[in-house]
């Protein structure tokens, strides 16, 4: 491939609509640049990484990927670096290991928003990094960067809507059907349980069919599934994890 093929096929990655598949975007990168590559948070977690070749699952990087994060002080020995770097001063740590040793790599950080977000991690067994193979590196970790901005977009849009579903299917609730609610998750033993709607109704002193329409209510906003038992009750399963939290919120 000439550096033009190779630079548009790195482009195809952003035109991707997809959800952010970090496996994914790696084999591209390796591909490309004929090398092995690793895509490590800033913390360390190894958020995607490609294989040249299948030996290297059973050196040094094979316990990184089995554990799917790099070794602490090896983090911090990359996170040192502010721009691009090949072959780096060894790292040498004999606690934290060198995942790397023996290898040619260049160390090229990614940036998001004006800070350090992750880190792109090339390695070839043998061969030197041309200029062409160095540019290429720095594209692929600015598309990593924004795939990564894009991911944690995607996330927080996720959490935020499921937050305003739980807020409307609240909101819907009349004084007597929250009461209900309150105490419906309260017999939830976390997030699933079986409850006997006559129980509570007798014990808070509310009419059945008032956690009745409480319970249809929040299985309509997709809060919560539910299946009925028979005489044993209700099994009821929460599907949003901020139902609890935001109901908790009511009882004070």
């Amino acid at each position: 491939m000439t550096l033009l093929e190779k630079t548009r096929k790195i482009n195809k990655l952003l035109q991707r609509s997809e959800n952010v598949e970090y496996d994914g975007i790696s084999r591209v990168l390796g591909n490309v640049l004929e090398a092995s590559i690793y895509i490590a948070g800033k913390d360390g977690t190894l958020y995607g990484y490609a294989l040249i070749d299948d030996e290297e699952s059973t050196s040094g990087v094979g316990d990184v990927i089995s554990k799917g994060k790099f070794p602490a002080p090896y983090v911090k020995w990359l996170n040192r670096f502010d721009d691009t770097q090949t072959n780096p001063k060894s790292y040498t740590d004999k606690a934290g290991g060198a995942p790397l040793s023996g290898k040619n790599f260049t160390i090229v950080p990614i940036y998001g928003v004006g800070s350090r977000i992750a880190t792109l991690i090339i390695a070839r067994q043998e061969g030197s990094f041309t200029d062409d193979d160095l540019l290429l590196a720095e594209y692929g970790a600015t598309v990593v960067g924004m795939e990564i901005l894009r991911d944690r977009s995607e996330k927080i849009e996720l959490e935020a809507r499921k937050k305003a579903t739980v807020q409307i299917a609240l909101a819907t609730l009349s004084y007597s059907e929250a009461e209900a609610a309150i105490n419906i998750l309260g017999e939830l033993d976390g997030n699933e349980g079986l409850l006997v709607a006559s129980k509570i109704a007798d014990r808070v002193g509310i009419t059945r069919s008032v956690i009745v329409n409480a319970l249809r209510k929040f299985e309509s906003a997709g809060v919560i599934e539910s299946k009925s038992l028979g005489m044993k009750g209700t099994y009821i399963k929460i599907k949003n994890e901020y139902l609890m939290e935001e109901v908790q919120k009511l009882h004070r």
